[in-house]
């Protein structure tokens, strides 16, 4: 067992209510919320994690008080009206039955949402300022705004406490109505609520005194709250210190939780929301100093992705309850797993910030590794034994496969995987040598200990043929081959690199390079990090209306603050639509696809980045032999049932992942537990 393990799972008690340990996850928005409601997915989701061991599973992360504070962004929870108690005395019934506690996030979002959605009001905040995140101009509010919202508040903490709920957090972080006021960044006003701190805290005291009114001072209400703004014109760290210590002096609140950072721009919300770039725990600091000047418990998450750093944290006193959100993300099951003893078991969270960055697009929040988070309905996170055990081979030995062997050999099954690499991890061994990709190689790591420990027959550095997987009799073959390079369709292409060519040494440019993306993704990004450190003079090149595109908001800001710091020309709007040689340089000819007019560049090197195609020579090989030729019954996939069968003898043949065409780790590692949990 980790050292002080014993610090994490103690109790904690907070006025009458007592939490079975001290691991928690914080209030986030995972995009599962259903007419503004807390429906089953989400209740799922949370009660895996309550299975799972957790002392305490917050939800709802700017859960709405008020209907100028709409929940249809994120596809969040409204507590604006009584409808939605029953979903949460249904919720905390499924939450309770298995030992945790479960609180809310209440919120005015203030400035930092949409108008043009829902009800389709005017943002309001404290002053008429801008965010640039959300690209709202609101209103500013005047005392029957602030008379109306204070009464949202107070009206929305009963309705939680109706539910059943055991407490509720308001959010005073992230740049959120209360913390608007508090604010300089936003807070302009020149009458009581603004000018002078003192001013400024009295929004947000007004607002916790109508909700300790409403419920009592036996219910538990806490705030979260950034310790640093880290923002030029925002709250400083003493700013925070005195806030935190005048609301809790007050007895205003019963606990605080405690972050870093801001999120009013791209910026702020990749330093607030901390990727692998980041060091685990890089904002603890900020809760340890606060805990020294306050006497209420103190919360804390941001990047802690493995229980030996959250015991620590706790263990010193820097925090009385440690918040692993984005870890119980990878795996629901870890404080169950840290008790008994299968630390070596927990899927630990690699920081890729997949999860996030698909909220903000619009989606739902997913984990990379584990596709069963956030789909409990359909998809297990423990598998079952299968009726009927069965031989199967898998070939391919990255993300895709190992899971496939992973989740085959949980079922009982005989299972060989073949590889013909001398390591696992398929493509992300090439991610992960980019700059701060690095921590993409847990993933694999994790599955190759576990289908050590399950016993597949690993075949490591031993290249399947259709004569050794026929010699193993199978009745299953899953082909996890991966893709390779495109090299792409402009004419001259033989002539240019591609980012796997440079990421595996396999090229090493010097000069001056371009470097062309035709898919948005971290890839080109990444690559062109590399080559800039190597000393390359680099253009980043790409059709699409900004570089990497496709990525995401806790990731994009990382990946431009280097290629500006190196100095990448970044050139977007661009087609690549021919090369060619020139003496011992290159041209590459490009279009403006908003003008259609045409430049060249004379460079030492062109690497491109046109994702990946099949490796299916293989699969083509075997499908005639095949008692299904290959093909899957995608109806059967969605609605979770087995694959046909037909009994006659032979062997069914499969694809996942890459091999079957190139998309993400996710969605490899969904293709096989959605295929194997049925086999």
């Amino acid at each position: 067992m980790i050292a002080n393990a014993e610090a994490l799972l103690k109790p904690l008690t907070i006025k009458g209510l007592t939490i079975r340990n001290r691991v928690m996850s914080t209030s986030h928005a995972p995009g599962y919320g259903k007419d503004g409601k807390p429906q089953e997915r989400y209740q799922l989701y949370h009660m895996e994690k309550a299975r799972g061991g957790i002392g305490l599973t917050m939800f709802g992360g700017s859960s709405s008080v008020a209907i100028d504070s709409p929940a249809a962004p994120w596809a969040q929870i409204s507590v604006a009206d009584d409808s939605v108690v029953p979903y949460f005395q249904q919720f905390s019934e499924r939450v309770h039955a298995h030992g945790a506690k479960l609180m809310i996030q209440l919120t005015h979002m203030g400035r930092r949402t949409k108008w043009d959605t829902e009800n389709w009001f005017p943002t309001i905040s404290s002053s008429a300022r801008r965010e640039p995140a959300s690209r709202t101009i609101p209103r500013a509010m005047d005392k029957n705004d602030i008379r109306r919202v204070v009464r949202a508040f107070a009206e929305a903490v009963r309705r939680c406490k109706e539910g059943g709920l055991d407490g509720c957090e308001i959010s005073a972080a992230h740049g959120h109505l209360v913390d608007q006021f508090w604010s300089p960044s936003v807070n302009q006003r020149d009458d009581e609520y603004g000018g002078s701190l003192e001013n400024r805290m009295r929004f947000g005291i007004e607002v916790l005194e109508a909700m300790r009114e409403a419920v009592g001072d036996d219910y538990v209400i806490g705030m979260r709250m950034s310790g640093d703004e880290m923002i030029a014109d925002g709250l400083s760290h003493e700013d925070c210190v005195a806030i935190a210590t005048e609301y809790a002096r007050r007895g205003l609140v019963d606990f605080l939780n405690i972050l870093g950072g801001q999120a009013r721009d791209e910026m702020s919300h990749a330093v607030s929301l901390p990727n692998m770039s980041f060091p685990v725990a890089p904002f603890l600091f900020l809760p340890s100093a606060i805990k020294r000047e306050v006497d209420v418990p103190i919360f804390h998450a941001q990047r802690v992705t493995d229980l030996a750093t959250g015991a620590r944290a706790v263990a010193e006193g820097h925090v009385d309850m440690i918040a692993m959100t984005r870890a119980h993300i990878a795996d629901p099951h870890l404080v169950k797993k840290l008790m008994e003893g299968r630390d070596d078991d927990i899927r630990q969270c690699v920081g890729a910030g997949y999860c996030i960055d698909r909220i903000y697009v619009g989606g739902d929040a997913l984990c990379i590794q584990n596709a069963a988070t956030g789909r409990e309905a359909t998809m297990p996170h423990v598998i079952a034994k299968a009726d009927t055990p069965r031989k199967v081979v898998v070939v391919g030995a990255g993300p895709g496969g190992l899971e496939a062997a992973r989740v085959c050999a949980e079922r009982g099954h005989s299972v060989v995987l073949f590889e013909k690499q001398p390591v696992v991890g398929g493509q992300i061994n090439i991610a992960a040598k980019a700059t701060w990709r690095e921590a993409l190689s847990g993933i694999p790591r994790w599955l190759h200990g576990q289908v050590q420990k399950k016993g597949v027959d690993i075949r490591l550095g031993t290249e399947a043929t259709e004569a050794a997987i026929l010699a193993e009799a199978p009745d299953v073959v899953i082909m996890a081959t991966g893709g390779l390079p495109n090299a792409g369709h402009v004419k001259g292409h033989e002539h240019a690199a591609t980012t796997w060519d440079v990421l595996t040494g396999k090229v090493e440019p010097t000069g001056s390079v371009l470097l062309f993306d035709e898919i948005g993704g971290h890839n080109a990004a990444s690559t062109a990090e590399v080559l800039a450190k190597k000393g390359c003079l680099v253009e980043m090149a790409t059709h699409d209306l900004q570089i990497a595109q496709e990525v995401g908001t806790t990731n994009k800001p990382i990946h431009l603050r280097e290629l500006y710091k190196l100095g990448v020309v970044l050139s977007p709007n661009m087609e690549l639509i021919e090369i060619y040689p020139e003496g011992n340089r290159l041209v590459a000819a490009l279009r403006n696809t908003m003008t259609d007019a045409e430049e060249e560049r004379v460079v030492d090197r062109v690497v491109v980045d046109y994702g990946t195609l099949p490796v299916e020579a293989l699969f083509n090989e075997l499908r005639g032999k095949s008692v299904n030729d290959g093909e899957t019954d995608l109806d059967a996939l969605v609605e979770g049932r087995p694959q046909r069968w037909s009994g006659q003898p032979g062997f069914a043949l499969y694809r996942v992942g890459d091999a079957w065409t190139g998309r993400n780790i996710h969605a490899a590692i969904y293709d096989a537990l959605r295929l194997c949990k049925d086999l």
